[in-house]
């Protein structure tokens, strides 16, 4: 199903043999928790406790692109493998208006990780998400391509009243999550999606910063570098987050048997644009 960000392979989170489906379609490794999608956060709190710096990052930005990782609360009725068995919990109402109605016509909560293989391109259309799972899913609730282009902000709201930025995403949530950020993605640390050292992989060998493209390379160009596939010809920073995926996945797809890619700033979305790239480029 879409959301604002990618495309979600969703399955109720209270019931263990769909949740077991997921894993089984992505391949994905049982310690890799699962974000769960709900309505608002009148739903959200019979889940996780939420605490006043919790309840004001929830405030000012759901609907939206940002997951918060909070307390489990024990009552919580989810199957144990949507948490990982962390005492932790990652929830997120998202924007999209068709994961919105969905939300709004079930009677429980939807887990979603991206709809992909494990560790693969993440889909931004319909296309991608048959491209990497057809036979492995029912459907494919098809809203057209995804506007973020990539997955959510997660913030961990520690008990404190801290915060640590677990993954960069569409939504900058101030310097003090962005000092937080965990540049070591070990197994035994990971508290929520996206933290594995290599992630969103093409399948082929990935050049970063490159000012051109070699003969047998896939150039994907930014701004004044032109490429086979280009994420902004103005150097839109936004424009280039949403075609980010579109362009790994025509690299993938090319004969080429490596890919360059195009320098992209830091700046704003550009954190999650690079987070994402070197994670495709880890080998």
């Amino acid at each position: 199903m879409p959301t604002e960000t990618v495309y979600g392979l969703a399955a109720r989170a209270d019931n263990a043999e769909a949740v077991a489906r997921i894993y089984a379609a992505k391949g994905r490794p049982d310690f890799n928790p699962l974000i769960v999608h709900v309505r608002d956060m009148e739903q959200a709190a019979r889940f996780g406790a939420f605490s006043p710096t919790a309840l004001a990052l929830a405030a000012a930005h759901w609907p939206g692109p940002l997951t918060l990782v909070v307390p489990r609360r024990v009552d919580a009725g989810l199957v144990d493998a949507v948490t990982a068995g962390l005492p932790t919990i990652a929830l997120r109402a998202p924007a999209h208006p068709v994961m919105r109605a969905l939300l709004a016509a079930a009677a429980f909560p939807l887990a979603a990780p991206s709809a992909n293989r494990s560790s693969f391109i993440s889909p931004t259309t319909a296309e991608h998400v048959l491209a990497s799972l057809d036979g492995r899913i029912d459907l494919v609730l098809d809203g057209g391509a995804c506007a973020a282009g990539v997955e959510s902000t997660i913030v961990a709201v520690r008990g404190d009243g801290s915060i640590t930025e677990l993954r960069p995403g569409p939504l900058q949530i101030g310097a003090q999550a962005a000092a937080g950020a965990n540049e070591a993605p070990i197994e035994a640390m990971i508290e929520a999606p996206g933290q594995l050292a290599s992630h969103y992989a093409p399948g082929k060998p990935v050049r970063l910063n490159a000012e051109w493209g070699e003969p047998e390379e896939f150039l994907i160009g930014f701004g004044g570098i032109a490429g086979d596939c280009t994420l902004s010809t103005d150097g839109d920073i936004n424009e280039a987050a949403a075609r980010l995926y579109a362009c790994l996945h025509e690299a993938a797809n090319a004969p080429h048997p490596r890919i360059a890619i195009a320098p992209v700033p830091e700046s704003g979305v550009g954190r999650a644009i690079n987070d994402r790239l070197r994670r495709a480029a880890a080998d």
